[in-house]
């Protein structure tokens, strides 16, 4: 397998969300790097979305985002700038979690 075919191979394990860029976006970013704090959150900013992507899983919590954003959060209005995701979702009460349950 060649180099690049490889680095593409490893950026197809990434999951997470990609959100409507705003205060709720930046509030995922800072609640992603707590939440996962064993994982580098990666961060692609392309003006109208961002890219929030981590290696194989990554959780977000309630908690977190409303501590990050200064304000109460329903993880249900996640969905409202949630314009896609990588991975498989699974969301509860008071978290979400992207993840992968194959590597490539």
């Amino acid at each position: 397998m060649s180099t690049h075919k490889s680095a593409q191979a490893y950026h197809n394990n990434r999951v997470g969300p990609v959100m409507r860029a705003g205060d709720l976006a930046q509030a995922v970013i800072e609640a992603a790097k707590i939440d996962n704090p064993d994982k580098e959150i990666f961060v692609e900013d392309k003006r109208a979305y961002i890219r929030i992507h981590a290696e194989q899983e990554m959780i977000l919590r309630q908690a977190t985002i409303e501590e990050e954003l200064g304000r109460p959060f329903r993880m249900n209005d996640l969905e409202v700038d949630l314009s896609s995701f990588a991975g498989q979702i699974e969301s509860g009460d008071d978290s979400v979690r992207f993840y992968f349950t194959k590597t490539i």
